[in-house]
């Protein structure tokens, strides 16, 4: 059974990617991306759902952005969790090399994510791609700053082809000036509520020796399988430079939202989605395109 045809099964009965020896023969492109915050797992799980019904309303709009097809619980083999099934109509916002030569109609990603924080994973494809094209993220929050070289217990043969790529939030030059927000920058913002930041040169070091204040890292793992002959090491290497730039802004965006989310309870963010959603369904109809481009576009 191929990933496509497993993807249409219900979330409950969805059984784990095997990470078999054919399947790391098969991706080409393995990153790990850390990400350093000074926040606690437990803050980051209501801060990242805040930001993601945020962000998305800045994506949407035009006919693009995101729509919410489902939100819910799940329960698997003792795990338990929230699923989500999200469909991104792109348009305009993907790699130009890939407009190229997808159809119109064919620009329309599926999202599937399943949150049993502090573990989460989602699986994006597209439905004219087939089994051609697959994205993985797999991520564990951990109480840490990053050190662990094997958090997601990776065999040889995926370890040897994995790159582990460190984000700095507070690093402006990780950005292009034509996307740089003086309101979402950890370099200069100051919460309010907790003292936190704004984050200088040295952030990183003088968060690992302040006790008083909480720290975490993200460890994303991305899986990108993309099979087209003649084009799949460029676009592979692309849709890598998409997420990095999407996990950058992501969390600029949270740590500067902080006073917005610090104080509220999962209970405020599951009625926050269930209002999103139906923002989403009307801002992609009635409001004009907005929020990042493609690459090609903001250099």
């Amino acid at each position: 059974m191929n990933v496509f045809s497993r993807l249409q099964r219900s979330p409950l009965s969805l059984a784990p990617l095997s990470r078999s020896p054919d399947r790391a023969a098969a991706i080409m492109l393995i990153k790990e991306f850390r990400i350093v915050l000074p926040v606690s797992v437990d803050e980051y799980k209501v801060g990242q759902l805040y930001a993601v019904a945020e962000a998305s309303k800045s994506e949407t709009g035009g006919g693009e952005g995101v729509e919410v097809v489902s939100n819910e619980p799940y329960e698997k083999d003792g795990e338990k969790g929230q699923y989500t099934h999200k469909i991104y109509h792109l348009k305009s916002k993907v790699p130009n090399i890939l407009a190229k030569i997808a159809p119109k109609d064919s620009l329309l990603v599926k999202e599937e994510a399943w949150n049993a924080y502090p573990y989460c994973k989602t699986v994006i494809t597209n439905l004219y791609m087939d089994e051609k094209f697959t994205l993985t993220i797999e991520t564990w929050h951990k109480p840490d700053m990053g050190e662990q070289e094997n958090v997601h217990g990776l065999e040889k043969s995926l370890l040897d082809k994995r790159t582990v790529v460190d984000i700095d939030i507070a690093d402006r030059s990780a950005i292009s000036a034509k996307e740089y927000n003086p309101d979402l920058d950890p370099a200069t913002f100051k919460s309010q509520k907790t003292g936190r930041g704004p984050l200088g040169p040295n952030w990183k070091k003088e968060l690992a020796a302040n006790p008083d204040c909480p720290h975490m890292c993200a460890y994303k793992l991305v899986s990108v399988e993309f099979k087209w002959l003649g084009i799949q090491g460029t676009v592979e290497s692309a849709i890598q430079k998409v997420e990095k730039r999407l996990f950058t802004h992501f969390h600029r965006q949270l740590f500067c939202w902080m006073d917005k989310w610090i104080d509220l309870s999962m209970d405020d963010i599951r009625r926050m989605e269930k209002e999103t959603k139906d923002e989403l369904d009307q801002m992609r109809v009635n409001e004009g395109r907005k929020g990042l481009g493609t690459i090609d576009e903001d250099k």
